[in-house]
């Protein structure tokens, strides 16, 4: 049988590659096998970032209907169970101890922009749409996707997305300051790769921690998220990644951190 994504390790990243392209990248258990994978990958220390990909020029559409149809026979029970395991994977990508990049082709729908939207940073490709159309389908949304549209959107344009389903352009999305790059058709891997390149020059620590201030303070008081800014700081002026960038800036030389 065919595999519908694949997990591939490029020494210091871990790129997921969906490869579902007849269901228009819809999610496969394959696809949760790879990121559970690439997670896993992500604690060894030389893993520095991974990537979320796809083949066939749509990134993820979400759901399968075809497959989410029989649910209908399960018990609520049993539907929330599986609906549990794709918020284990957002869950996981969120808190993996490594950036965590996705790179949006042709467009994501349904569960594929909430899969986008776990990333850290978001290339799309020129022309790619975003689209939350469960309403049309009598159906709400899920894997964290409200949560992502009412941190990084306006309320009302959040509604619109998810009570109309009208679909948001890469284009807007970036003058938004929800996708990081938008890039000209065949360039999003490209360019997602050299956004790697530059993370896996950095200093890892600063970068976990950096990702993990950033996420807690969707959560905390801005004097709760003070308190961790203040730890997290007294302890990163002492690490020897800290010893390593001084030094270069006071020597006005490039920071040396790949064997920190």
């Amino acid at each position: 049988m065919t595999s519908l994504a694949r997990l591939e390790d490029l020494g210091d990243r871990a790129v997921v590659i969906n490869m579902n392209s007849s269901r228009r990248g819809a999610l496969s258990e394959d696809l949760y096998e790879a990121i559970a994978a690439a997670l896993t990958l992500a604690q060894e220390s030389r893993i520095r970032v991974i990537l979320l990909t796809s083949e066939g020029g749509f990134f993820c559409a979400g759901g399968d209907l075809t497959v989410l149809v029989n649910r209908r026979e399960l018990s609520e029970s049993e539907r929330r169970e599986k609906i549990e395991n794709l918020h284990d994977l957002i869950k996981g990508l969120r808190a993996a101890p490594v950036p965590v990049i996705s790179v949006v082709e042709g467009g994501a729908a349904g569960a594929g922009v909430s899969l986008a939207l776990a990333a850290d940073l978001i290339v799309a490709e020129q022309g790619a749409q975003f689209t939350a159309a469960y309403v049309k389908a009598g159906l709400v949304p899920d894997g964290g996707l409200t949560a992502s549209l009412a941190r990084m959107l306006p309320r009302p344009l959040a509604m619109e997305m998810c009570l109309l389903a009208r679909p948001q352009s890469a284009d807007r999305l970036a003058e938004l300051g929800v996708v990081n790059a938008v890039v000209s058709a065949g360039q999003g891997v490209s360019t997602a790769m050299k956004l790697a390149d530059e993370l896996c020059v950095g200093p890892a620590k600063a970068q976990n921690s950096i990702k993990s201030l950033v996420n807690k303070s969707y959560e905390t008081s801005e004097d709760e998220q003070l308190g961790l800014e203040r730890d997290a700081m007294a302890k990163a002026t002492g690490s020897r990644e800290a010893g390593e960038g001084i030094a270069a800036f006071l020597q006005k030389r490039a920071p040396e951190f790949r064997d920190i």
